[in-house]
């Protein structure tokens, strides 16, 4: 009896990893094991990425924070320790967000803490 062998599946296979390295360079596009190693490695950097995004925003709100609590005579760790104790619900995010882009409600978060 011959080797039956399931070419319809292998073919899907290997076009759905060749359609999503389109756009790669040289053989990475177009030789399945390049293509194959290639994509597996960008997946994992992209799982590893999405981790290290969270950090690098923490760190970006924490800088801007920092600098407009310095504006306004206090530090990043003394308005925090402030914020926690008076049990104002706001996050680092929203934080930064109104150090940079409104100054005056910011100031009343920290003349508030004060």
């Amino acid at each position: 009896m011959p080797r039956s062998v399931n070419a319809v599946a292998s073919r899907a296979r290997r076009k759905k990893i060749l359609k999503r390295t389109r756009g790669y360079y040289g053989a990475k596009k177009n030789v399945f094991t390049v293509a194959k190693n290639t994509y597996e490695k960008g997946l994992k950097y992209a799982y590893r990425d999405r981790k290290t995004k969270k950090r690098n925003f923490r760190a970006l709100w924490i800088q801007r924070i920092n600098a407009s609590a310095r504006i306004h005579g206090t530090t990043y760790s003394e308005l925090m320790t402030k914020i926690l104790a008076k049990g104002i619900q706001l996050n680092r995010k929203v934080l930064a967000d109104l150090a940079l882009n409104h100054p005056d409600a910011f100031k009343k978060v920290v003349d508030t803490v004060n």
